[in-house]
């Protein structure tokens, strides 16, 4: 019992709930930041899911989204946990573009009004140093396997041909978003359509277009998920076990993480679900 009582009080100084709290719980997953990768989030997805004493999720998300197969991947999955236990997602600041994507496969979305979401759209970006290769005195030279291989290339100017083709990408990429959030939010395709232009709203006006269910802070999240996963009274909350890291090793993922962030900023790779107003 003080062993317990211990790590309980260690844990509320870590200003997060402990794992192994008894009763019935709401367990709480946090998407910061660009999404760039599906692996963790639904390792902890499935965690829960598993764990029969978290009767219901809750999604925080804060993110501007990222790239396409990710946000997918988490989207997929938290439908498929959500047709097991009830999954709420909490709006941040942001939940945008990606995130937004995610949080339309939950169950119910609770956003701040102030909250910055939508960015329904798809985004490929390239970089043109034609001129500034000639500037120099540089060229390139280019040896490949057929006429579209090196499309998007940032020495040359991209033909009509290539854009063509790289609209006709973006296109069906940006009606799988739509199809999913209508999908998920039960709306009608062209609605969704009518409003998928990239445009971004506050929360309280996404309420109004049935992207967002109710106002609230992650508090308000944590109690309707707990209402909806049928747990009385004041809701345990659980979160994944943090990794433990060293300082050194957390100083130096943060610095890769920002380093990549502003290089994705630069220089967009690939498909992306992202709103670029993000700093």
């Amino acid at each position: 019992m003080f062993f317990l009582a211990l790590v309980l009080t260690v844990a509320s100084f870590m200003g997060r709930p402990a794992d192994f709290a008894l009763g019935d719980r709401v367990g709480v997953i946090e998407i910061f930041g660009v999404i760039a990768d599906s692996k963790q989030v639904i390792e902890q997805l499935h965690d829960f899911r598993d764990n029969d004493s978290i009767k219901a999720l809750v999604l925080r998300i804060d993110s501007p989204g990222g790239g396409v197969g990710p946000s997918q991947e988490i989207y997929q999955e938290v439908k498929v946990v959500d047709a097991l236990k009830p999954v709420v997602v909490s709006m941040g600041s942001v939940t945008a573009s990606g995130g937004y994507y995610i949080a339309a496969g939950a169950r119910e979305i609770v956003a701040n009004p102030g909250t910055i979401t939508g960015s329904i759209g798809v985004i490929m970006e390239f970089a043109n140093v034609q001129e500034l290769l000639d500037k120099i005195g540089l060229g390139s030279v280019v040896v490949k396997s057929g006429e579209y291989k090196d499309i998007g290339s940032p020495t040359r100017e991209m033909t009509a041909d290539e854009r063509g083709l790289l609209q006709e990408l973006i296109d069906d990429v940006h009606r799988q978003f739509v199809g999913s959030v209508a999908e998920g939010r039960h709306l009608d395709p062209a609605v969704v359509s009518s409003i998928a232009d990239g445009r971004i709203f506050t929360g309280r006006k996404a309420m109004e277009m049935g992207l967002v269910d109710r106002m609230g802070n992650l508090e308000i999240a944590i109690k309707r998920a707990a209402d909806l996963g049928g747990i009385e009274g004041e809701p345990k909350v659980v979160y994944p076990p943090a990794e433990k890291s060293r300082f050194i090793d957390m100083f130096i993922e943060e610095t890769l993480n920002r380093l990549q962030f502003a290089l994705q900023r630069e220089r967009s790779v690939g498909l992306q679900y992202l709103w670029r107003g993000f700093n």
